[in-house]
């Protein structure tokens, strides 16, 4: 039977066939792919619950043969990104097919048509509607488990994105990091030359509600400024910011947050860290209901072996100085206190060696390796 692309309209009904395609079907039983939260993915392509629509545009499609799905792809248009950038790109993501050439190019081709349709020159992914989503095509590492913030696929993605004209437009890499049983000399020694030199404190907050109120709004301004010159980065809008400040700060444990201040009290440093969810989301499906909840607080409170960096970001004029230390001798102790066996830190652009370098204090194996992909339209 022949390929039929459906155009989906994003209702809840419609979006929720879409997410659950991947977890329900493709990778079923598959020990390595972590599914997403299955609420979260559904507000994301959801326009009245995604602040990114006040400058995104996108668009659905589900493949079915005989009736049973085969893959879906998201299109989407970042203008923000674009205007900064001054190049028309349509993005795809949201991507997951079958190993199938028809169903490939009808995915793409929908895709391709729609983004040409608004005057789009170029086709890249896979990326999401900014870099608050899953971004990057796994072609290294797939027998590493895979985290709450990544994309998982088959290795047979690349190859067909290869196959329909797709290049490399840039890689990100992911390492594993093994907790040291103490705190390498070298680096607490950094931190106080650090902390001395420009005035610098771990700050230590006492409840979350002090975290929200007084430093929220800062910790994602600060991801602004630092983040800004990176690979696609879209900066965040105060609706996003209010967004992500009640959809994130309140899950995550106060002592898995390090923050820097200055000696007037300014935010320039900031390290999240969760206890991973790769093993309770797969437990779950991705699902709350009706005991996911269960397997996530269990992993929150300190049952996972495994701590998820998700993200540093450092004042620009601090970059390159050290602050990292201060940030890792701040949560080392609480990573030791968890019995914690590794870290992963989820994806850095192969070229940030700034980033990268702050590795050399531990044991540590670069396990994955992910790509965006782009071909003119």
């Amino acid at each position: 039977m022949a390929v039929e692309i459906r155009l989906i309209e994003p209702t809840k009904r419609n979006l929720l066939k879409f997410v659950h395609y991947p977890i329900d079907v493709l990778y079923k039983g598959n020990p390595y792919y972590v599914p997403s939260l299955v609420t979260d993915e559904v507000g994301t392509l959801t326009p009245s619950e995604n602040p990114a629509f006040e400058f995104c545009q996108s668009v659905y499609y589900m493949a079915y043969r005989d009736g049973k799905p085969v893959g879906r792809i998201a299109g989407i248009i970042n203008r923000v990104v674009n205007e900064r950038e001054g190049k028309q790109e349509c993005r795809f993501g949201f991507v997951d097919f079958i190993d199938d050439d028809e169903v490939v190019d009808g995915l793409i081709g929908a895709v391709t048509r729609w983004g040409k349709e608004r005057g789009m020159e170029y086709l890249t992914g896979p990326l999401g509607f900014t870099d608050m989503d899953p971004e990057g095509c796994l072609i290294e590492g797939f027998d590493e488990l895979s985290t709450q913030a990544t994309i998982y696929n088959y290795p047979y993605y690349g190859r067909q994105l290869e196959r329909v004209g797709f290049e490399k437009d840039t890689d990100w890499v992911e390492y594993k990091v093994f907790v040291p049983d103490t705190i390498p000399e070298k680096m607490v020694r950094i931190s106080k030359i650090v902390q001395e030199k420009y005035g610098l404190r771990n700050l230590h907050l006492k409840s979350r509600k002090q975290l929200v109120r007084d430093y929220a709004d800062a910790v994602f301004h600060l991801i602004n400024k630092a983040y800004d010159s990176l690979f696609g980065y879209s900066p965040l809008t105060e609706a996003q910011i209010q967004h992500y400040i009640k959809l994130y700060l309140p899950a995550l444990p106060l002592d898995h947050i390090s923050l820097i201040v200055d000696a007037s009290d300014r935010l320039v440093g900031v390290g999240i860290s969760i206890p991973s969810l790769s093993h309770a989301l797969q437990a779950s499906r991705g699902r709350y209901l009706p005991l996911g909840w269960l397997h996530l607080l269990r992993a929150i409170t300190g049952h996972s072996p495994i701590v998820d960096l998700m993200l540093i970001a450092v004042e620009p004029e601090l970059q390159s100085k050290g602050v990292n230390s201060m940030l890792f001798t701040d949560l080392l102790p609480v990573f030791q206190r968890r019995h914690y066996k590794w870290a992963e830190t989820n994806v850095e652009l192969e070229d940030n060696a700034n980033v990268q370098k702050q590795w050399q204090y531990f044991d540590y194996v670069q396990h994955k390796r992910r790509r965006a992909y782009t071909k003119a339209l």
